[in-house]
């Protein structure tokens, strides 16, 4: 999700709102594990099960330089105190590879690894949350996603399909007497299968991996 979701900060100036975003989301989850009473219990009828929210990075779409255009909607529901299912819609575009993490590798944003256009995505993932003890949860993330090959003069030269899986561990902070919630997070994102690109796409985005390790997060949401 992100670049995942998250690959899709792209200018230099944008990096130290990146290293800034990361940082706040991972003192967070830290110092969040303070929180007495962040987890739902499993016999409490009265807590609201459902809820809409979204994530941090929405704040990409201000870059004056190569911006996102993301957008993300989260519809969730809680089965019981400890077991969570959200539907999220997103869509967003970017430039580099998925395998170049955004935050620990020099190579992001470097023009030589920059594809001849950028690809755009619309997709929805499921996922799937297990609370742990308090607020922490682990969550499994399955995204789907539909993707159009643009090239440098914006005109679509190709289709694509890919599986977007991600893996988080993160912690749920209650806000405004469980009207509002956190959730800072850290991730690992996976790609296990996509079509076959358009060569001058496919050429670069052959030399990194398909995993990412360590990918921040920041989800936020209102429970109804």
């Amino acid at each position: 999700m992100l670049q995942s979701t998250f690959g899709l900060l792209f200018n230099i100036k944008r990096k130290e709102m990146q290293k800034k975003v990361f940082f706040i989301s991972f003192v967070f989850l830290i110092t969040s594990t303070l929180q007495l009473n962040a987890q739902y219990a499993k016999t409490d009828s009265n807590y609201k099960r459902c809820f809409v929210g979204s994530t941090l990075f929405l704040l990409g779409n201000l870059a004056s330089t190569n911006p996102p255009d993301f957008a993300q909607l989260n519809l969730g529901y809680r089965i019981t105190g400890k077991d969570v299912i959200t539907l999220e819609l997103k869509t967003w575009k970017y430039a580099w590879p998925n395998g170049i993490h955004p935050f620990f590798n020099k190579s992001y944003g470097k023009p030589e690894e920059e594809f001849p256009g950028y690809i755009r995505e619309r997709g929805f993932s499921v996922a799937y949350q297990r609370f742990l003890w308090r607020g922490l949860y682990a969550e499994l993330n399955i995204m789907p996603t539909w993707q159009d090959f643009m090239n440098n003069d914006g005109h679509k030269i190709d289709n694509g399909f890919q599986i977007f899986n991600t893996y988080r561990i993160g912690y749920h902070i209650k806000l405004f007497k469980d009207r509002f919630f956190i959730q800072p997070s850290l991730a690992i994102t996976h790609r296990p299968y996509h079509t076959r690109m358009p060569d001058s796409f496919k050429q670069l985005d052959d030399k990194w991996p398909k995993f990412v390790f360590g990918e921040p997060g920041f989800h936020f949401g209102f429970n109804f």
